[in-house]
């Protein structure tokens, strides 16, 4: 069968992907003959389109399960979505507004129904995108975190974790997103630097003449102040501590207190304390047994009656800071840089607000977790994550976990509408516990969406039922996900599968990096930078786009990403498709190497080659060093095989009645490359492997490349890298003295290694072939004609005789001129990087780049100068 001239990836892409999920290729099953592996995927929201960091991980995740299938393992990749609570309800909130509508014009239960609606007709979009990159979970296994099982687990997990005293509820103070109308846990909000004011008001000290003064960012709180606090250490703390001050514009008396946890550096080294609205103050206020009062409402408005009632908080700021101005209380305002937190998903500015919620208790679970990374028995890669895992969980605080939302699982707990009692059931109780009253509300806050997602690797086989696939696949191998969610999912699932299972959740964590443009930047919108991989993926293909992603990845925070990077994979595919073009009409459907005495040294060479590579490729999957892995590839695939070998067997494959042992070479290595490369670009290899292969079996399914380590032949490897290098030499004059491409030329090597100058002899066939060689002569101290090119390498010499084949006094000029040029260059490069304010200013990428450029012209004036003096008279 014949290869089309053209790779056309946009014909082929889908029909293989059909033909894979029809004949059940991704499904795996519980089979004890066979060693498991598994992973779960990070499910990604069910409002998500693929971006480049989904595109990355799910190609990670790709190589990974279709190299360990191929390897022999039971493997199973289980998908799924998550309902993804805050961000689902926004956007269908969105939907609603468009008809004029809110969720409380439609009430609870249709809200939910038409939140269930809008998931069935737009939700799930990134599983067909998934499907577009070639990726291969068990799609009969794919879960939804609000589907009936799920539902079930994060009831039972509720529920236990409740009678074991790790749930409760409290008044506590906790972070508000207006926009939301939602309470957020601690790493839901995002701190940010802004530029703000710190405002200086003056407090009376009652029954003097006396003011304290004190500076806040926030002056719209005070109507909230029921103290004012002094650290115990500082001077005037003896003097102010129990007396009481006059709140400004409200009159309120409050008193002044010592505290540890004032900060004697802020401000004048007195603060407000409004326990209803900062974390630090509602501390103070449960030392201190202070009054809470509560001034700004879920809506950011103010509440606190009077004149400001109503107003926006903002709005509320400057009238309170005019009238204390107007009051001649307002000493100062200054510019000030402060910390303020935003909500992690519509970027509002959180507000602290004193509230009823729930709250798991965190200490206890952390402490199994923390011993399970520090003895390695979950290995987190790269291990510097370590450091950052310990600092959170050993300084961890209690979960929020209620969330003011419909759309989300309903906190499993019942009010007694005549008792007060809360009954918290698996299943929906009839009557109270307490009283045996049958009025029985349940609790309408939902849950956070990562308190399911805390138990998905174990909910996702089944749990709490014990099933078949927990036996066999749990605990799974393998977590891929970015180091931005350690916390809200990485440690929230060891510690809820310690706890429920008695097992880790996975053995090892691979935390990928921050996908950045070519220049190192953040990818945003504003910049204009973003790579959207299904564009990439219609104008390139989405093997290209994967081998890209595989070849750019780091273990480090961040990794750059090229749509040139993704041109240049892209080429690697049509040399690789050109490669089994050429080689298609030369194969005859066997897979038998031929017996050591039929291999010419080509061919023990690349089969040598072909075996270190297999090696190599096997180490770095096994270690997750992908991009080591894709050089491996990309360096065998096209320097050894397409432009070496292929053309050194040439005229072997061409001869007369053909030479059988070379075809056969040709087969086992081209058929075992494509199964190696099978994992990172699998749509082109089964492509080719569809018309090279006599089996019906597609490529997926085959073994990982396993050739007997006898082949590796490090002599063959030495005589071709020193051919490689004589012929390297002579192309390089060709190129540099402008030869013309189809001149004959004659070579004389000069050598004092006789095996060395045999090899060349017996080998001139090659220096015909890729250097266009007429005669070859070796020898010791061999005459060197005049105007010869020279180039020294380790064991030999290479002349080339230039008369006749160019016009050397037009070659002198031409050199000389560009001699001048480089030179200029290289004078400009040094001016700059001799000039320390430059070295001290420019940013280190810039003067990195200068460096480079200086060893370039200086490589490029020292090859000028040789071929220059070779045109001379010797």
């Amino acid at each position: 069968m014949e290869l089309p001239k053209r790779y056309e990836p946009e014909k082929v892409e889908d029909k293989i992907y059909d033909y894979w999920e029809e004949n059940g290729y991704f499904r795996a099953e519980v089979n004890e003959d066979r060693e498991p592996f598994s992973m779960a995927i990070p499910p990604p929201n069910v409002t998500s389109e693929l971006h480049v960091g989904h595109a990355l991980q799910f190609t990670l995740h790709d190589i990974v399960i279709r190299y360990q299938r191929m390897k022999g393992k039971e493997a199973c990749w289980f998908p799924g979505m998550d309902h993804a609570g805050i961000a689902t309800q926004n956007v269908v909130e969105k939907h609603l507004a468009k008809e004029n509508k809110t969720r409380h014009d439609l009430g609870r239960e249709k809200f939910v129904d038409r939140v269930w609606e809008w998931k069935e007709e737009y939700g799930g979009k990134i599983k067909d995108q998934l499907k577009a990159l070639g990726s291969s979970p068990d799609w009969s296994r794919e879960r939804f975190t609000l589907d009936e099982g799920l539902s079930r687990a994060v009831r039972e997990a509720f529920v236990q974790l409740y009678e074991d005293g790790y749930i409760y509820r409290d008044k506590y103070i906790i972070n508000w997103c207006p926009r939301c109308s939602t309470a957020l846990s601690d790493i839901e909000v995002e701190h940010e630097e802004e530029e703000g004011k710190l405002y200086w008001i003056n407090y009376e000290l009652k029954g003097s003449d006396e003011f304290v003064t004190v500076a806040t960012t926030r002056p719209e709180t005070m109507l909230g102040d029921t103290a004012l606090a002094i650290h115990p250490e500082d001077d005037r703390s003896e003097k102010l501590a129990g007396k009481m001050a006059v709140l400004p514009l409200v009159g309120r008396e409050i008193p002044v207190v010592k505290d540890d946890v004032v900060d004697p550096e802020f401000g004048s080294g007195i603060v407000k304390v409004t326990p209803a609205h900062d974390p630090t103050d509602f501390e103070i206020g449960e030392t201190y047994d202070l009054e809470t009062i509560s001034v700004i409402d879920d809506d950011a408005n103010i509440s606190f009656e009077g004149k400001y009632e109503g107003m926006d908080r903002y709005e509320a700021r400057e009238k309170i800071v005019s009238d204390l101005d107007e009051a001649g209380l307002l000493e100062e305002i200054e510019d000030y840089e402060h910390s303020v937190g935003h909500c992690q998903r519509c970027d509002t500015v959180v507000e602290p607000s004193v509230s009823e919620q729930w709250f798991v208790e965190m200490e206890d679970l952390a402490q199994p977790a923390i011993e399970a990374v520090r003895e390695d028995e979950v290995e987190l890669i790269p291990d510097r994550w370590k450091k950052v895992y310990f600092e959170w969980m050993e300084n961890i605080q209690d979960w929020c976990i209620s969330r003011q939302l419909w759309w989300g699982h309903r906190i499993p707990a019942w009010h007694c509408e005549d008792c007060g009692e809360i009954v918290v059931s698996r299943e929906e109780p009839q009557t109270c516990t307490s009283c045996g009253s049958t009025k029985l509300t349940q609790e309408t806050d939902v849950l956070d969406t990562w308190f399911s997602s805390a138990l998905w690797p174990f909910s996702v086989m089944g749990w709490p039922e014990q099933t078949e696939d927990l036996e066999y696949f749990f605990p799974t191998d393998l977590l891929i996900t970015g180091f931005d969610i350690i916390f809200f999912w990485v440690a929230r699932m060891i510690m809820t599968s310690l706890h429920f299972m008695d097992e880790v959740p996975f053995d090892q964590v691979l935390l990928t990096p921050l996908v950045l443009d070519e220049n190192g930047e953040k990818m945003s919108s504003s910049r204009g930078n973003i790579l959207d991989p299904l564009e990439l993926k219609e104008e390139y293909g989405a093997d290209s786009v994967r081998f890209a992603m595989a070849s750019s990845t780091t273990k480090g925070r961040g990794m750059k990403l090229s749509e040139g990077e993704i041109e240049d994979k892209r080429n690697f595919l049509n040399k690789l498709w050109n490669a089994a073009r050429f080689a298609l009409p030369h194969l005859e459907g066997g897979d038998n190497l031929p017996s050591e005495e039929e291999l010419e040294l080509e061919d023990r060479w690349i089969l040598s080659r072909y075996t270190d590579t297999v090696n190599q490729i096997e180490e770095d999957l096994e270690d997750y060093s992908f991009k080591s892995a894709t050089k491996n590839l990309y360096s065998f695939v096209w320097n050894d095989f397409c432009d070496w070998y292929l053309e050194l067997i040439k005229p072997r494959l061409y001869s007369e009645g053909g030479d059988e042992a070379v075809k056969q070479v040709l087969e086992y290595t081209l058929k075992g490359t494509l199964t190696m490369l099978h994992p990172f670009i699998p749509f082109i290899t089964e492509e080719i492997w569809d018309k090279l292969s006599e089996t019906t079996e597609p490529i997926m399914i085959q073994d990982f490349p396993a050739p007997e380590s006898s082949m590796r032949n490090r002599e063959s490897e030495e005589k071709i890298s020193a051919l490689q290098e004589m012929i390297k030499a002579i192309r390089n004059v060709r190129g540099e003295m402008n030869i013309p491409t189809g001149e004959g030329i004659k070579v004389l090597i000069d050598t004092e290694d006789d095996d060395l100058s045999r090899l060349a002899e017996e080998k001139l066939t090659y220096f015909e072939e890729l250097a266009n060689v007429d005669e070859l002569k070796t020898g010791t101290d061999l005459e060197r004609p005049e105007n010869s090119a020279r180039r020294v390498l380790e064991d030999s010499e290479v002349l080339v005789p230039l008369a006749g084949l160019i016009d050397i006094e037009k070659e002198r000029e031409r050199i000389k001129n560009e001699l001048v040029e480089v030179e200029d260059d290289l004078n400009s490069t040094l001016r700059k990087l001799n000039n320390e304010d430059f070295l001290k200013k420019a940013p280190e990428e810039v003067v990195s780049k200068e460096k480079k450029k200086k060893e370039e012209f200086l490589a490029r004036k020292d090859r000028l100068e040789t071929n220059l003096a070779a045109l001379e008279d010797n």
